[in-house]
């Protein structure tokens, strides 16, 4: 299996951990403040911790790597044997993390192709894994890049929270503050639109939120062959359950992934957020 080629993401890529080992795929973690804690996501904080704290109303806040951790993981890749890598990143519309991996590879050992997916959690996670397959088939750099883009442009996410005031004080919600005021007393759905937070929807409760949400689904996945991932923030009954129920209905469905959402997706999000991933295969 060739590795010739590395793959390099972020830990807003909430890929399991089996997958990552499988095919060395690294994650470069961002940071969230809880309080005046700063903590790595994944490894020194969980979304289970971000949503209590939300709960309680204690300041939560987020930031990027800085591109020493970047340069960091782009030396160790090196140092295994890799002779170029594809660094794969959440959208840089919500997120200075592609531009601190941008900054890190000009002065990497080996070349280095960074990659903004305009992707977030396993819309992200799935580009990265193309990426990887690719690489693990002989492909070159440009072919894993060339596959990891394809992908992104086949792959659509929807969401729905239980309320627009998390992702409205962490300035996360773009265009869908036309939905602010009214908004805040009914139940949104959002998309990832050229790689923004959009408004998509406005349901008035939340049963009927998660069907419409199940719907879309269901329409984007079609009968081609497809992975959906379902996530969720403190919400693991919706999620099994809307996944039972596209277990039934995606006739092409390949892997399907019900996962919680990482600390940094919950800090914009909230409790109750449940989201799918609809990403066509190549």
């Amino acid at each position: 299996m060739s590795r010739h080629v590395a793959i390099v993401t972020d830990s807003t890529a909430y890929l399991p951990q089996s997958a990552m080992a499988r095919h060395a795929v690294r994650a470069v973690p961002l940071t969230v403040v809880l309080g005046d804690r700063a903590l790595e996501e994944g490894t020194e904080v969980s979304a289970r911790s971000v949503a209590q704290a939300l709960r309680r109303r204690t300041p939560v806040t987020t930031s990027r790597p800085g591109p020493e951790m970047f340069a960091t993981a782009y030396r160790q890749a090196a140092e295994a044997g890799a002779t170029g890598i594809v660094s794969l990143h959440l959208s840089s519309e919500i997120s200075g993390t592609y531009d601190a991996a941008v900054l890190a590879a000009r002065d990497a050992p080996v070349p280095v192709r960074v990659v903004d997916t305009g992707m977030v959690a396993m819309a992200l996670g799935f580009c990265a894994l193309t990426a990887a397959e690719t690489v693990e088939a002989g492909g070159t750099l440009d072919e894993a890049v060339a596959a990891a883009e394809k992908r992104a442009e086949g792959t659509t996410a929807y969401f729905y929270v239980d309320t627009l005031d998390y992702l409205r004080r962490g300035g996360r919600i773009g265009a869908a503050q036309a939905l602010l005021g009214s908004a805040l007393a009914v139940k949104p759905l959002l998309q990832l639109a050229g790689g923004r937070i959009e408004a998509l929807e406005k349901v008035r409760t939340a049963s009927r939120a998660i069907a419409r949400l199940e719907e879309i689904a269901v329409e984007r996945a079609g009968t081609a062959p497809v992975d959906i991932a379902v996530h969720h923030l403190a919400a693991p009954d919706r999620a099994e359950s809307l996944a039972e129920r596209l277990r039934a209905r995606v006739p092409g469905l390949g892997e399907l992934l019900v996962s919680e959402v990482g600390a940094v997706i919950g800090a914009h999000t909230g409790p109750g957020l449940l989201g799918t991933v609809v990403s066509p295969r190549l």
